[in-house]
């Protein structure tokens, strides 16, 4: 297998907007200390493979969670699943916030208990 595209805070938020953003953290993470970032969909990691069934396989993603290791194993899963286009947010969250790059922590649309 190959090895995983990673990119730094910096770089991935240059090109945020060309990502599908998916966030793999636990849904008490995502309104944590370290927030998430706006644009990110959340799967947790468990429910990832079923949860981008029937997704183009070229879909441009960045996978994150609190450290970069979840997400590491995230794209590597996808990976070994077809998908050809995908990057690690090294160091995660923890990087992305210490970078001083913006952040919510409000609950994504569906995670409050209303509908998406």
């Amino acid at each position: 297998m190959s090895e995983v595209r990673e990119e730094t805070a910096e770089q991935a938020n240059a090109r945020l907007d060309g990502y599908l953003v998916v966030d793999v953290r636990e849904a008490s993470e995502l309104t944590g200390p370290l927030g998430h970032i706006a644009s990110a969909l959340h799967h947790p990691l468990g429910t990832l493979p079923g949860a981008l069934a029937g997704m183009p396989l070229d879909r441009r993603m960045l996978l994150v969670c609190r450290s970069g290791r979840r997400s590491h194993d995230a794209c590597a899963l996808l990976a070994v699943q077809g998908f050809t286009d995908v990057t690690n947010l090294a160091g995660g969250m923890i990087a992305w916030n210490e970078a001083g790059l913006p952040v919510v922590s409000s609950p994504p649309p569906g995670q409050d208990g209303s509908e998406a």
